[in-house]
């Protein structure tokens, strides 16, 4: 996880706190997700709208604006259910900034999650989160850009475990970790089972096998 925080636009500055009752409504939410908003979340303000009127980026039918929360914690923290209930009611891409107290002591943590909407139906990918980090943390400038759908990119890049490579979209690169991902669940399972295997020929191809998931996952990182 990284240690960063984005010093966004005044003139992209919308301030519009964000009732909990129209998230149940356009999220069409099941009562337990209702009750987790409930306990964890202290309120929702959409404090930004990154767009071309307000950046002078371009967006793209992927990427028509980015919207920026900032959610104030009830407890401890707010969890990636909530987020997703909150990311699949709204039909933008979110950079989430949360917010808690502990004692005397107030955090904040950015959370994003690639998001494509396609035939209006939201597809989410996992969430990636930078640390806890103090309130008055330095923040840094907003990546440089040329359009919305790369300002969306850069935003999420530091926190995913991966760089992007030249050229290479939002999608690709996502696609791209779950690729890794898979991998590393692969070659956690050979290596047990070259632990536990007994038989010799059966352990040289589970080596075998073990080597070319390494490299694999090499030319993916």
């Amino acid at each position: 996880m990284s240690d960063i925080l984005y010093r966004w636009p005044n003139g992209a500055k919308f301030g519009g706190r964000i009732p909990k009752e129209k998230i149940y409504a356009y999220g069409n939410l099941n009562s337990s997700i209702r009750e987790k908003i409930i306990a964890e979340v202290q309120k929702i303000i959409w404090a930004y709208k990154l767009a071309e009127a307000t950046i002078n980026l371009p967006g793209s039918p992927d990427v028509p604006e980015v919207q920026v929360f900032q959610i104030g914690a009830k407890v401890s923290d707010v969890s990636d259910a909530v987020l997703s209930a909150i990311d699949r009611a709204i039909p933008f891409p979110i950079v989430f900034e949360l917010a808690r107290e502990i004692g005397d002591i107030r955090e904040v943590r950015m959370v994003v999650a690639s998001k494509q909407i396609e035939a209006n139906r939201v597809k989410l990918g996992d969430y990636y989160t930078t640390n806890w980090l103090s309130e008055d943390y330095s923040r840094s400038e907003l990546p440089l850009a040329v359009t919305l759908p790369g300002l969306y990119a850069a935003l999420l890049e530091p926190l995913t475990p991966l760089t992007m490579r030249p050229g290479e979209n939002l999608k690709q690169v996502t696609a791209r970790i779950q690729t890794v991902r898979k991998l590393e669940r692969e070659i956690y399972v050979l290596e047990h089972k070259l632990h536990s295997e007994p038989q010799f020929n059966r352990k040289v191809e589970l080596l075998r096998t073990l080597k070319l998931k390494n490299l694999e996952l090499d030319k993916q990182r």
